[in-house]
C-alpha cells in the first residue's frame, strides 16, 4: 500500500509538474556569447517535459542539412552513448548507461527523476561493454562487429596512446594493452586511477581525452546533485577536470566548478582543451544555458554558486562570494536546457565544404523546459580558436510531431573519410553524415 501511495504521489507530481511554466525567451536568446539570462522562475515543482523515447520506425532517419547525406553506420546497438576512431578507422562504442546509484534514488523528487528517465528510455540496464566496429569497403557501413572490451563498469570516455588503450569506467580509469588492427581485448586490466563514484554518483559519466604528448589524460566527473542540496561533502573531487599523469597514475583538479562536463577535445588553432557543461535546472525554462568553454589551467567556472559567470544562485548555501569573484564567464553559450554532450572539432574536415572550421555538438535533448530544446546535432563555426557566429544544424528530426524523441544524439566523433558519426541512444544506432557527392 505505502509503495503504491508514493507512485501516485510520485505520479501526480510529475503531472503537476507537467503543467509548469514555459519559456519566455527562443533558444538563440540563450546562445551565444552573449546569452540573455532573464530573472529565475521560483516554481513549486520544476518543470517536467520530457520526450517521451518512441524509437525510429522502420526505415526512419533523421534528416541532414543541405548538401548532407546521413545513413546508419550502425544498428541494433544496446544504448550506445560514446564514440572513439581508432588511429586505422575502426569505430568503438560504448555501449552503456548509469550504473546502480542506491543513495540517488531516495525521496519523492528522486522517484519522480526516476520516472522521468524511464519516459526518456535512460533506465535500461548498462550493457558494461566496448563494440568494435569496422567498415571494410569503405561503403559508409559498418560490416565487421566485435566485442572488444566487456564487463566494464558503465565504460564511457576513451583514449589511445601508444599500444595502451584507456577507458575511463564510472569510477576508474583502466589501462589496457593494444595492438593496432586486434577486434578484441582478453590482456588483463590495469587500474591507473580512481575517479569520483560511490552509492549517489548522480552524474555517472566520465569523458576521457589524452593530451597532444600522451604523458597526461584529463577526465571529467560530474557534480553528484544539481546546486549541492545533498551537501557540498558530497562534492568532493566533483564537478571537475582532472589531469592525470599516466605514468604514475597522480592526479590533480585541473579546472572545477563545471557542473557536468562531457565531451573535450583541443581546438586546433589554438590548442586549448574545450569543453561542453551541461548547467544547473529547475529555475525556469529560460535558464541556465548550457555551454562550450576553453579550459584553463586552475579556472573556477561557479558551480554552485554561480552560473555563467558571476550570476550568484540563492539556492546556494552557505554563498562564496570569495568563489564567485573568481567564476569565469565560459565562451559561449549553447541553449538552455538543451543538454549539449558531444564535442567534436573538425580538424580540417572536408565535410561542410568551405564553411570547415568549427566544432559539431551533440544536444541530447531537455527535460526542464517548455518547449523543448536540443535533439541535434549543431555547428559552431570558429575563426582565429574562437567561436565567430550562430550554430548551424546539421542533424535535426529526432522528435517527432507528437513530441515523441525517435532518437536522442549524444557522442559525436570525425571518422577518417570525412564522415561524422553521431551516437544515438534511444534510436540505438551510430548514424554517419557525409556530404553529399
Amino acid at each position: 500500500m505505502q509503495r503504491l501511495l508514493v507512485v501516485a504521489a510520485s505520479a501526480a507530481a510529475l503531472s503537476l509538474a507537467a503543467c509548469g511554466e514555459r519559456a519566455d525567451l527562443d533558444v538563440a536568446a540563450g546562445t551565444g556569447a552573449n546569452p540573455q539570462l532573464p530573472a529565475p522562475k521560483k516554481t513549486l515543482l520544476p518543470t517536467v517535459n520530457i520526450a517521451p523515447a518512441r524509437g525510429w520506425p522502420a526505415g526512419g532517419a533523421p534528416r541532414p542539412a543541405e548538401g548532407l547525406v546521413v545513413q546508419a553506420f550502425a544498428d541494433k546497438l544496446d544504448h550506445p552513448r560514446w564514440i572513439h576512431v581508432l588511429p586505422n578507422g575502426d569505430v568503438l562504442v560504448a555501449e552503456t548507461n548509469a550504473p546502480p546509484k542506491p543513495e540517488d534514488g531516495k525521496g519523492l523528487k528522486a522517484k519522480i527523476q526516476g520516472m522521468v528517465m524511464k519516459r526518456a528510455g535512460a533506465a535500461t540496464k548498462s550493457a558494461n561493454r566496448i563494440t568494435l566496429l569496422r567498415d571494410t569497403n569503405g561503403d559508409g557501413v559498418a560490416d565487421l562487429r566485435s566485442t572488444f572490451l566487456s564487463g566494464l563498469n558503465s565504460p564511457f570516455g576513451m583514449a589511445l596512446v601508444g599500444e595502451t588503450f584507456y577507458v575511463a569506467d564510472t569510477d576508474a580509469v583502466l589501462a589496457f594493452p593494444y595492438k593496432e588492427g586486434e577486434t578484441a581485448i582478453t590482456a588483463p586490466r590495469q587500474r591507473v586511477t580512481d575517479l569520483p563514484a560511490g552509492p549517489r554518483n548522480h552524474h555517472w559519466t566520465k569523458s576521457l581525452i589524452a593530451s597532444r604528448d600522451g604523458t597526461r589524460l584529463y577526465a571529467t566527473v560530474g557534480s553528484n546533485s544539481n546546486v549541492g542540496e545533498n551537501g557540498l561533502a558530497e562534492e568532493e573531487g566533483r564537478a571537475a577536470i582532472w589531469e592525470i599523469d599516466v605514468a604514475t597514475g597522480a592526479k590533480r583538479l585541473f579546472a572545477t566548478g563545471l557542473r557536468n562536463p562531457n565531451g573535450m577535445d583541443w581546438e586546433p588553432t589554438s590548442g586549448a582543451l574545450w569543453t561542453v557543461v551541461n548547467e544547473r535546472d529547475e529555475i525556469g525554462s529560460d535558464l541556465v544555458p548550457d555551454y562550450m568553454t576553453s579550459v584553463k589551467d586552475g579556472g573556477f567556472y561557479g558551480w554552485p554558486y554561480s552560473y555563467y559567470g558571476q550570476h550568484v544562485d540563492a539556492r546556494v548555501k552557505p554563498q562564496r562570494p570569495d568563489l564567485v569573484a573568481r567564476a569565469i564567464k565560459p565562451d559561449y553559450a549553447l541553449g538552455p536546457h538543451t543538454a549539449s554532450l558531444g564535442l567534436a572539432f573538425d580538424g580540417g574536415s572536408a565535410l561542410l565544404g568551405p564553411s570547415r572550421g568549427g566544432a559539431f555538438i551533440g544536444q541530447h535533448g531537455s527535460w526542464n523546459r517548455k518547449p523543448h530544446s536540443g535533439y541535434k546535432v549543431v555547428f559552431v563555426p570558429f575563426a582565429g580558436g574562437k567561436p565567430s557566429g550562430p550554430p548551424k544544424d546539421i542533424l535535426t528530426g529526432f522528435l517527432n510531431a507528437d513530441g515523441e524523441a525517435l532518437g536522442r544524439p549524444v557522442g559525436v566523433a570525425l571518422d577518417l573519410r570525412d564522415g561524422l558519426l553521431v551516437a544515438d541512444d534511444v534510436g540505438d544506432v551510430i548514424w554517419r553524415v557525409s556530404r553529399r557527392r
